[in-house]
């Protein structure tokens, strides 16, 4: 069954590799590589920030959720499985997609961890940024894939990762006692 898995994800893969896109090309190349670092998740939470109440506490939980979906994803997820990273030359990735090919694991996607677990936290605790941030994250995760630096798979693995971080923040947040003041506001 594994071996079919990994079949089937290399099949994505190639698929995306080998369809022509040339007008997103560029729109994702530039998405994946701002959210390095989760730019654009610290981002938001700083004009988040700005705002009292709700968005503020948002702000605290979803960098929570960021910490530790990083946490979780490269110093544990990566060290475990240790996946190659995809050969971009093999499948023929256009030269025009590129990033800069991390040196890490390639399992699970830590810039999709990252990205999903920021949604899930600030979408809960600020519901009008849900659906945003939930497509943001969805672009980001697809934009390792259309630039070629993950699979298909590692990139559900880091949504995944990504969900359960992001609840993880939460749940240690409604434990603090400030959290009781952000929830009636």
């Amino acid at each position: 069954m594994l071996s079919d898995m990994r079949a089937v994800d290399g099949a994505l893969y190639a698929a995306v590799a080998a369809t022509p896109t040339p007008t997103l090309d560029r729109g994702f190349r530039r998405l994946s590589h701002t959210a390095d670092h989760s730019k654009i998740s610290f981002a938001v939470a700083a004009a988040l920030a700005l705002v009292p109440g709700r968005p503020r506490m948002a702000a605290v939980v979803g960098v929570g959720a960021i910490g530790v979906a990083s946490a979780t994803a490269n110093l544990l997820g990566k060290r475990l499985v240790r996946r190659r990273r995809p050969d971009r030359e093999a499948a023929r990735v256009t030269v025009d997609r590129h990033v800069p090919m991390p040196l890490s694991a390639s399992f699970p996607s830590g810039h999709t961890a990252s990205a999903v677990a920021f949604a899930t936290a600030v979408g809960v605790v600020f519901p009008p940024a849900a659906v945003p941030l939930g497509i943001l994250a969805s672009a980001v995760g697809y934009s390792r894939v259309h630039t070629g630096v993950h699979y298909p798979g590692d990139v559900a693995a880091g949504a995944v990762l990504g969900l359960t971080s992001g609840v993880a923040a939460l749940s240690v947040a409604s434990a603090a006692p400030q959290w009781r003041r952000f929830r009636t506001a």
